[in-house]
C-alpha cells in the first residue's frame, strides 16, 4: 500500500509536526578514535550493553505492543507478523518533542514487507539526552529495553540497525557510531550532527537528506558529517533528494533494502 510522505507542516517543525529546538552540537569534522570493545570500556558515555542471544526459548507476542516500562513515556515495539527463526531489529528514534508510537507506525508496512522487528522507545524528555547537554538517561532507557527485547525475541546479530529521523537521525549516528559493535547498520534521514569523538566497529551508514530542508540545512549533511564519516573510514550510502524535512517513502524503503538486502540503487553524493 502508498505510503503518505512525511512532510514537515511548519518551519520549526519536524515531518510530525514536532517542535525543532536548536541545541548546542557539532558535526563530525575531526578524527574518531575507534576502540576494540574490552569490559574496562563497557562504562564510557552511551555504551549499550544488551546483546542478541544465542538462544531464546519461545518468542514473544506479535504485532504492536508497548515497551511496557511502567513509565508515562514509554514506547511501541512492533513484531511482524511472519514468525521467523531470527529477527532482523531496528532501533528506530523519534525527532524532538515525538513520541515512539508515531514514527514505528510510519515504518510497520515495511516491517511486515521486510519482517523485521521495530523497537521505537520515547525520548526521556521533549527530546534525545545529548540534544539536552550529555549522554545519560535515554542511553540507559533504550539499554534495559533492548535487554528485554533481545529476551523475548530471537534476533539476527548480523543485522541490527539504529535509525531516526531529525533528531532522532543525530541520536542514532551519535549511538551507532558509539556502539559499532552492536549495531551493524545505522540509517539516518535528516540529521544534524554528531555528538561523539570516539567510537567501536564500524557501522555502514545509510543518510539521506532533503535538498529543500527549511529545518536543517542539507549542506551540514553533504559537505561535514558525510565526508567525516568517510575520511574516519565509514562505509556511507548518501541520497539527496528533492524535497523538504522528511522522510519520503521510497527512501525509507530503499534503506530497508540497503540494510537487509547489501544493495542500493544509487550512492548519491551530490
Amino acid at each position: 500500500m502508498a505510503q503518505k510522505g512525511y512532510e514537515c507542516r511548519s518551519p520549526g517543525s519536524d515531518a510530525s509536526g514536532e517542535c525543532y529546538v536548536a541545541p548546542v552540537r557539532f558535526a563530525l569534522v575531526a578524527p574518531l578514535i575507534v576502540f576494540a570493545a574490552c569490559a574496562t570500556e563497557a562504562a564510557r558515555p552511551g555504551r549499550l550493553t544488551a546483546r542478541p542471544r544465542a538462544q531464546v526459548s519461545g518468542a514473544g507476542e506479535r504485532g504492536e505492543l508497548p515497551i511496557g516500562s511502567g513509565e508515562k513515556r514509554d514506547g511501541r515495539i512492533y513484531v511482524p507478523k511472519q514468525a521467523r527463526d531470527k529477527y532482523p531489529l531496528m532501533l528506530l528514534l523519534h525527532g524532538a518533542t515525538g513520541a515512539g508510537e508515531r514514527i514505528e507506525r510510519r515504518l510497520q508496512s515495511l516491517a511486515d514487507d521486510f519482517g523485521f522487528i521495530i523497537v521505537a522507545p520515547d525520548s526521556r524528555d521533549y527530546t534525545w539526552d545529548v540534544t539536552r547537554g550529555s549522554l545519560g538517561p535515554d542511553v540507559a532507557f533504550i539499554d534495559k529495553t533492548l535487554q528485554n527485547v533481545f529476551a523475548r525475541y530471537p534476533v539476527d546479530a548480523s543485522h541490527v540497525a539504529i535509525a531516526g529521523f531529525s533528531d532522532g537521525a543525530s541520536y542514532a549516528l551519535t549511538i551507532g557510531v558509539i556502539n559499532g559493535d552492536l549495531f551493524t547498520h545505522v540509517i539516518a534521514f535528516s540529521p544534524g550532527f554528531i555528538a561523539t569523538r570516539y567510537g567501536y566497529g564500524r557501522p555502514a551508514m545509510f543518510i539521506s537528506h532533503g535538498k529543500s530542508d527549511e529545518i536543517l540545512p542539507v549542506e551540514r549533511t553533504q559537505k561535514m558529517l558525510v565526508p567525516g564519516l568517510r575520511q574516519n573510514g565509514y562505509r556511507v550510502t548518501y541520497r539527496q533528494f528533492d524535497g523538504p524535512h522528511t522522510i519520503q517513502p521510497e527512501v525509507a524503503r530503499e534503506a530497508c533494502g540497503w540494510w537487509l538486502n547489501g544493495a542500493s540503487p544509487r550512492d548519491a553524493a551530490e
